[in-house]
């Protein structure tokens, strides 16, 4: 069932769920920010509409910089623009900020310690018929590597919104990752959102059995059963299809765990470990590269404090290419029914 203490919307499994692109909720959270705090600026490449930064450039037009297609460029006057005390936000497409840019944010913001918003738009292989070239696959992977770098990647448009707002009053380089096509609402106005804390947004119940044998593991008696069968983590809109491919799971009898992995870095670990030892086995689900992503992290932190079989839902080292969003969704094996098969797949480990 769902996690009623989040408030998540309850229509999330209908057919008719509302879905909004992640990134308006950016451009909300911009805006309201820019509401509240006088120092927050804009700067963008050109692509203030396909961001969702252009009400904030028409509300604040004294606040916002276009700085054309230069992307370097965008990444040091925002630089600038912190060390005079602003609090940039800066927007391109994922694959040009931070792809293009990288070494210009790894210089002059990250080693600095500067509190830039790095704002990735048109992430993950859903942006559909751009193409390989703009469907930025390995951006999270890149951007966790930098020392002090936060990474976030909301779920839906509601959790953009709420993350936009909360890297505001942040003094943290941040990234924060965003979709283009309308994905579902899963969240409400009133589920919480913490920077650097994952959420447990469903759980089956446990059997009698495994009830037992959970308390026989925090007695510490050498028993290693676990009072689940699986746990799932995911992180963006992909949440939505593990949560269904959970259910499905847990209509056979079975027992899962979904976790909401919203911030990549700095990790969650301790949620991460508690899965782990409840589960006893993990599937994540990302739309990105397998390597160095949010799964990477995940076992990283596993293979340090608590190792379990692990099988990973991602893009295993292809480009993208151009297509229709959900088409390549099941292209690239990332769909409800690969996320099910992972499932069974790492339990035949267990």
């Amino acid at each position: 069932m769902l996690n009623p203490e989040l408030k998540l919307n309850p229509k999330l499994f209908d057919a008719d769920v509302e879905q909004v692109p992640i990134r308006k909720g950016f451009g909300e959270g911009l805006l309201k920010a820019g509401e509240l705090d006088a120092r927050v600026v804009g700067l963008c490449a050109d692509l203030t509409e396909s961001t969702q930064m252009e009400a904030f450039a028409k509300k604040f037009p004294n606040r916002y910089v276009e700085i054309g297609v230069a992307e370097q460029n965008l990444a040091t006057v925002a630089s600038g623009m912190a060390a005079m005390g602003k609090i940039p936000f800066m927007t391109s497409y994922a694959t040009f900020s931070p792809g293009r840019n990288w070494e210009q944010i790894r210089t002059t913001i990250a080693y600095n310690n500067r509190p830039v918003k790095v704002i990735g738009s048109h992430a993950g292989i859903s942006v559909g018929p751009d193409g390989g070239t703009h469907q930025a696959l390995e951006d999270m992977a890149i951007m966790r590597a930098l020392p002090r770098m936060v990474v976030i990647s909301p779920c839906d448009a509601i959790e953009a919104r709420k993350a936009t707002m909360a890297t505001a009053k942040t003094a943290d380089p941040t990234y924060i990752r965003l979709a283009r096509e309308k994905t579902p609402i899963m969240t409400t106005d009133d589920t919480p959102f913490e920077i650097g804390k994952a959420q447990i947004v469903f759980r089956s119940e446990a059997s009698q059995k495994s009830k037992v044998k959970s308390q026989k593991i925090r007695t510490g008696n050498g028993d290693r059963s676990s009072p689940f069968d699986v746990g799932i983590i995911a992180t963006g809109a992909l949440l939505h299809k593990a949560l269904t491919a959970a259910q499905k799971f847990t209509s056979e009898g079975r027992s899962a765990v979904v976790m909401n992995l919203a911030t990549i870095k700095p990790l969650d670990e301790q949620a991460i470990i508690r899965l782990a030892t409840d589960a006893g086995a993990i599937v994540t689900v990302e739309e990105h590269q397998i390597m160095g992503g949010m799964g990477s992290a995940v076992a990283e932190c596993l293979a340090k404090h608590h190792p379990v079989p692990i099988e990973f839902i991602g893009v295993v080292d292809k480009f993208g290419q151009s297509g229709k969003p959900d088409e390549l969704i099941e292209l690239y094996e990332m769909g409800e029914t690969h996320v099910y098969k992972a499932v069974h797949k790492v339990l035949m480990r267990k």
